[in-house]
């Protein structure tokens, strides 16, 4: 299953040659990866109360093409590859119905808090009802 975020860009996302910045991808996907979650039954803010997150540890981007401002764009997104401790999120950005402008990917490692420190560090797996979400995907 793929999710789609639509997304519309907005004249401050715009570059000097008329596209869109390549940063903005990147935020792009971190959006897109929060409707993901929400999509696949696991809010963003249930999974922090928790006590787990996660952190981007590798990003790509690839253009193919590019995304103007009031473009009719959308981001999908799926779950390439899940691991132990990481999974990989798969993104194309659509300028148009099927016109795939960027891909992507990025790399995230699931953290835990220490409830008395507060402290982040890796978690020993990827929890229960985060791999169940991903695996929905």
């Amino acid at each position: 299953m793929t999710y789609s975020f639509p997304v519309v860009p907005r004249y401050a996302e715009i570059d000097q040659q008329g596209v869109v910045f390549n940063g903005h991808y990147l935020t792009w996907f971190d959006e897109a990866f929060t409707g993901f979650l929400e999509h696949v039954g696991l809010a963003y803010p249930d999974l922090i109360a928790s006590g787990v997150d996660v952190m981007v540890v590798h990003s790509e981007l690839d253009y193919r093409g590019s995304v103007r401002w009031r473009d009719d764009a959308r981001v999908e997104v799926s779950c390439e590859r899940q691991g132990t401790t990481s999974f990989t999120l798969a993104f194309a950005v659509y300028r148009s119905a099927d016109e795939v402008a960027v891909t992507g990917r990025n790399v995230y490692v699931v953290v835990v808090q220490d409830p008395e420190t507060k402290a982040w560090s890796k978690a020993p797996g990827i929890p229960e009802k985060l791999a169940a979400a991903l695996s929905a995907s």
